[in-house]
């Protein structure tokens, strides 16, 4: 996973997207952060598509109201339909450019990562991920429920990598970087973090595609509550999502998109 290729292809435009849900207090920061850090690795245009589920705390708004010189901003205010993977779904249609990008959007995922990413897709890679759980990867969660959601991440991803494919380990990573004409042929399916087990089987599965992982230390976030939870009873109610889909796709093989 980590041959670097003998061709060079370099990224001439990114979109980023950027899924966000009262991240009033992160937003304008993080594409402010996000567009430096990938027009500093040499990419000549950049846009940013903010798809909000329409947050109470107006990140909508915030994000608008955001001066980004060096990048085409959108923002898309969903007003039903809500949801993680729907968010970023419609980001995906609405975006232009060659490479697309997506993070969590509360700083736990660094900005100053995303350049690793865009190496390995000129590298020759169709598919760079950002991972916690390769070597040099790790987490620093803090706040409530933070150790326990640690815990039961890598314990979900042991048994990701025992009944999937052995060779990745971050099957709930959704830091990432993917070649447009990849994310439009396998669709992404679901609705919270299940959608990138189930998006990553199926690239890993389609022998077409070259996937890899980096390193990266996961952080807290910078302000803002965490979307999936912070007591053991939401952990499980999210953990059967995920084993469900881990069903689906071990035991049902679905048909490949």
């Amino acid at each position: 996973m980590w041959v670097i290729m003998a061709e060079t292809l370099r990224v001439k435009s990114v979109s980023l997207i950027m899924p966000t849900y009262n991240e009033s207090g992160n937003v304008s920061d993080l594409i402010l952060e996000s567009v430096r850090c990938i027009k500093n690795f040499g990419v000549d245009e950049v846009e940013v598509i903010v798809v909000d589920d329409d947050s109470p705390d107006l990140t909508w708004k915030v994000a608008a109201e955001t001066v980004c010189p060096d990048a085409k901003l959108k923002v898309i205010r969903r007003a039903e339909n809500h949801g993680l993977t729907a968010s970023l779904n419609e980001g995906i249609q609405a975006a232009g450019m060659e490479v697309i990008v997506w993070l969590d959007c509360d700083f736990s995922q660094p900005p100053e990562r995303i350049p690793q990413l865009l190496y390995m897709i000129e590298q020759g890679f169709d598919v760079a991920v950002n991972s916690r759980y390769v070597l040099g990867g790790g987490e620093s969660r803090s706040g409530k429920g933070g150790a326990m959601q640690l815990f039961l991440s890598k314990q979900l991803n042991r048994l990701l990598r025992l009944l999937l494919d052995s060779s990745f380990y971050d099957y709930t990573s959704g830091f990432v970087a993917v070649r447009s004409d990849v994310v439009k042929a396998i669709s992404l399916r679901g609705d919270y973090g299940e959608y990138f087990i189930d998006f990553m089987y199926r690239v890993l599965r389609d022998k077409r595609y070259r996937v890899c992982e980096l390193p990266y230390i996961m952080r807290p976030r910078r302000s803002g509550q965490s979307k999936t939870g912070s007591n053991l009873f939401q952990f499980i109610k999210r953990g059967r999502l995920y084993l469900w889909t881990i069903l689906k796709l071990r035991l049902f093989q679905l048909p490949r998109d």
